[in-house]
């Protein structure tokens, strides 16, 4: 799994959240995605990695601002792993 983080600023409550996650939803093919206006992100889980450009394209149409993005590998840890 990859976790990718995006940085985006203008968000300002609940309903920029969920304009977000369902642009990301309908763009793309994820397991999860969640937002937050306070902390200025956006989380993503996917099986594969997503397309940077794609991304910046996704945001910028929704008319807030993608000022960054980070990716990692995730591991989903359960109650029995370290």
């Amino acid at each position: 799994m990859i976790k990718t983080t995006l940085h985006i600023t203008d968000m300002a409550c609940g309903m920029c959240e969920s304009h977000i996650n369902d642009a990301i939803r309908n763009a793309f093919q994820i397991k999860k995605v969640s937002s937050s206006h306070t902390k200025n992100k956006t989380e993503i889980l996917s099986e594969q990695p997503l397309d940077e450009d794609k991304l910046k394209e996704v945001i910028s149409a929704t008319g807030y601002t993608m000022t960054g993005i980070d990716s990692e590998t995730y591991e989903k840890k359960g109650l029995f792993r370290k």
